[in-house]
């Protein structure tokens, strides 16, 4: 499906573009990969890193469609990453994430059904499930976009429009395992805001592995959701200390802004329609028409015996499996080599 194809990137310079580039530059699928973003600087760094023929750079920002359909020419596939993500940045300037992640999405989504794409994977994020804050309220306005394009579209259309949804990725940018690390070589004290705040666990290759998955199997209006394994803050700073060989402190700081003490993957009621399939949720958008009637005369009775997917309930990563985890990710292996 995907031989000698061109893929766009939106966002291609922060963690998760930078992931899915790093599995399709040398994968003979795709003849060109096009990196879309604002950032002048990361791109420079990038192009000089990889010296690379098969990567494009395209500078502009999804907040202005005329510069996303510059870069959509031609583009058999796209992975729309591109995002405003920082929880506290998006709580004091929500409406900077509307206009990113909300309108910025509706963007992307029109260029590419105008110039017949024919798959795009949307990223977003488990704060979208159940959102408190701006961030996730507007990770949800974007999914809600995303679904109702897709079902607009309809299955036989030329484009497919689907997303994935995330829980943490370890080691992405702003993400708590960066900041420990960090903290634990310069001596400091690990800050944590609640022992029992639960948080699911995934590295890039698995949310690299999730768009595969989507771009392959999605059709107009999917939700996909890949099972995660989840770790309270406690199990993950003992887990860093041990690897670190630190007998650092631990100081509780309490809930920033925003925060949940649990993130959900997969609420109760999209849980009621969701498709297991192994080691991924498929959640299909509600095909009905704006018929009033429909929701009136017949419901789902079975949703309230459902319980959400999060990360309370699903497998819980005891120390060891932790460092197992951790062992994977590039900046831990580093460090550990050096002080060898």
């Amino acid at each position: 499906m995907l031989n000698n194809k061109t893929l766009l990137i939106t966002g291609g310079t922060g963690s998760f573009g930078n992931a899915v580039l790093n599995r399709f530059m040398y994968d003979d699928r795709f003849s060109e990969i096009r990196i879309f973003s604002r950032d002048e600087k990361k791109q420079d760094d990038m192009r000089h890193q990889l010296n690379s023929p098969k990567v494009r750079y395209y500078i502009g920002d999804v907040r202005e469609k005329r510069s996303v359909d510059g870069a959509m020419m031609g583009v058999d596939y796209v992975f729309h990453a591109a995002a405003l993500k920082q929880v506290p940045s998006c709580e004091f300037f929500p409406i900077q994430a509307v206009r990113t992640n909300v309108l910025g999405t509706e963007n992307v989504l029109d260029s590419a059904i105008q110039h017949g794409v024919k798959n795009i994977v949307v990223l977003s994020t488990d704060k979208a499930a159940y959102p408190i804050n701006a961030m996730g309220i507007s990770k949800a306005m974007m999914e809600k976009v995303a679904i109702a394009k897709g079902r607009a579209l309809g299955p036989k259309a030329k484009t497919t429009v689907c997303c994935t949804r995330y829980g943490n990725v370890m080691g992405s940018r702003g993400s708590v395992i960066p900041l420990w690390v960090d903290q634990i070589k310069l001596g400091k004290d690990i800050t944590l805001t609640d022992p029992n705040m639960t948080r699911y666990m995934m590295t890039l290759e698995d949310a690299v592995n999730l768009v595969l998955f989507a771009f392959e199997n999605g059709q107009n209006g999917d939700l996909f959701v890949q099972k995660a394994p989840a770790v309270s803050l406690t199990v993950l700073a003992k887990a860093l200390k041990e690897l670190y060989k630190s007998d650092g402190e631990e100081r509780i700081i309490g809930t920033r802004h925003g925060e949940k003490l649990y993130e959900t993957l997969v609420t109760r009621e999209e849980m009621a329609n969701s498709i297991d399939m192994g080691e991924y949720y498929r959640i299909p958008c509600d095909t009905r028409n704006l018929n009033y009637d429909k929701y009136f005369v017949q419901g789902q009775q079975d949703i309230t015996n459902i319980e959400d997917y999060h990360s309370h309930n699903t497998h819980q990563l005891d120390v060891e499996g932790m460092k197992e985890l951790l062992l994977k990710l590039e900046i831990i292996k580093r460090d550990l080599m050096s002080d060898e």
